[in-house]
């Protein structure tokens, strides 16, 4: 069976009131479309077919690839109408239809409902719902199939009792769509053409409709505005978690952590409260985090232990390394093996060697730190001249102290010792002790200065 998919996503969104289209309004850092679509790439459809129309243009541009076709719904005229902009593209077997602003359906649901079509049959996903308000209703007859669907401003008071729900997601046999699209009226309450009257057609002609629910009624939430939008947050977040446990995470509140990317993770580790993972992230066993961090496409060896409140972004963490609290770890940032950045230290595509330390209050820019070097409080590599970047080599063994300029590019060799208050300008050479600072005058009788009385 070869797949086309259909996604729906020409909606303007009046309620969110926002310049920005509402398939772009971001679920976990993710378009709710750029959601779908990632859904939709796992089924490896042969081409998916994205309609536009609100906002074209910024649809285009943010999601543009290879594999989809953007096809234009000048006048939204209905779920139907957006279809049928479709249906002159698509060459396979078998089309599923999906909607753009619903982020939260799994894959593993669409496959079910997949399994449904067949020349004689189309598959349709419906929902159980406490609450249908809104919802088209699923009518069956006696024997309990499927013979309609109507929307809630069309039923009658015995339609709208029915809580089975339609959640517009279907998938059809491609030869028989373009007949039901041609066949659309816009008869009725709005004035649209409805996608789900396909249904009726579908049987009257003769197929039957087989029906296919998710395991979880939010996987087929759309949102309409602000306030739906946090409940899908919320929703991914709590699912996102609920997987990381699975796999032997300790979340110490799971309602208060989000990860906004995709997150590989070992056994045994342990994530504290308000923690954000962003991008790619890699976190190997028996890894701590510390409440109130954000770690983004970084990578954390096992053992690592990231303390409260540090930013990484873009680094490499090495086995049994810790930073923090207060740390930040910029793009290009390497902490070998038991390597220590402690509060207050920055680093920007920088390597701490093995068991090399940072304790506190340091910048440490376009640096290479050998192993077990100490780099006292107060330090910073002066790696800008305004115009390019200069590099800062330090050897095995190399004590910083306090409040030292390292002015790169500067070269300081293994065993090598720089006095507190130094400013680096030069190589220092192996076991060497460098001081760079004014000679202390002591002056006697001094008279601090007064402050003028005021006439």
């Amino acid at each position: 069976m070869s797949l086309e998919i259909v996604i729906l996503a020409a909606g303007q969104g009046t309620r969110m009131r926002s310049a920005l289209p509402k398939v772009l309004h971001p679920v976990a850092g993710n378009s709710m479309l750029g959601h779908v679509i990632h859904s939709a790439r796992q089924l490896q459809p042969q081409r998916i077919h994205v309609v536009i129309g609100h906002g074209a243009d910024a649809v285009r541009e943010r999601l543009a690839a290879d594999d989809l076709n953007f096809v234009l719904q000048d006048q939204q005229l209905g779920t139907g109408h957006a279809v049928a902009q479709a249906v002159p593209f698509i060459t396979a077997d078998t089309v599923l239809i999906l909607y753009g602003d619903v982020p939260l359906i799994e894959v593993e649901t669409l496959q079910r409902l997949l399994t449904h079509v067949a020349p004689q049959q189309l598959g349709l996903l419906t929902v159980e719902l406490d609450d249908p308000t809104g919802y088209g209703r699923i009518v069956r007859d006696a024997a309990g199939k499927v013979t309609a669907i109507v929307e809630q401003k069309d039923a009658n008071e015995a339609e709208r009792a029915i809580t089975e729900g339609n959640t517009g997601i279907l998938a059809v046999p491609v030869e028989r769509l373009g007949d039901w699209m041609s066949r659309l009226s816009n008869n009725n309450a709005q004035g649209e053409y409805y996608l789900t009257d396909v249904i009726a057609m579908a049987v009257s002609d003769g197929l039957v409709v087989a029906t296919e629910q998710p395991h979880d009624a939010m996987e087929v939430q759309g949102a309409n505005d602000r306030k739906q939008l946090a409940e899908l947050e919320r929703h991914y977040q709590l699912r996102a978690g609920r997987r990381l446990m699975a796999q032997g995470v300790t979340l110490r509140d799971p309602a208060r952590f989000d990860v906004r990317g995709e997150v590989t993770v070992g056994r045994d580790v342990l994530i504290d409260i308000n923690v954000i993972l962003e991008g790619r992230v890699v976190i190997e066993d028996d890894v701590e985090i510390g409440p109130n961090c954000v770690i983004k496409d970084s990578t954390l060896r096992k053992g690592v232990v990231v303390k409260a409140n540090s930013h990484i972004d873009g680094a490499i963490l090495g086995e049994g390394s810790d930073a923090g609290p207060f740390a930040r770890l910029r793009p290009g940032t390497v902490l070998e093996a038991r390597a220590h950045v402690g509060n207050f230290v920055e680093l920007k595509n920088a390597r701490l060697g093995e068991g090399a330390k940072a304790g506190h209050l340091t910048y440490l820019g376009d640096a290479e730190i050998g192993a077990r070097s100490n780099i006292g409080a107060g330090t910073i590599t002066c790696n800008y001249d305004g115009a390019n970047k200069w590099k800062t080599v330090l050897g095995e063994d190399v004590f910083i102290g306090s409040n030292n300029s390292l002015v790169a590019p500067v070269d300081i060799s293994a065993g090598a010792t720089t006095a507190a208050g130094s400013t680096i300008t030069t190589n220092v050479d192996k076991s060497q002790l460098a001081v760079a600072r004014a000679r202390q005058k002591n002056i006697d009788g001094w008279k601090r200065p007064e402050k003028i009385k005021k006439a």
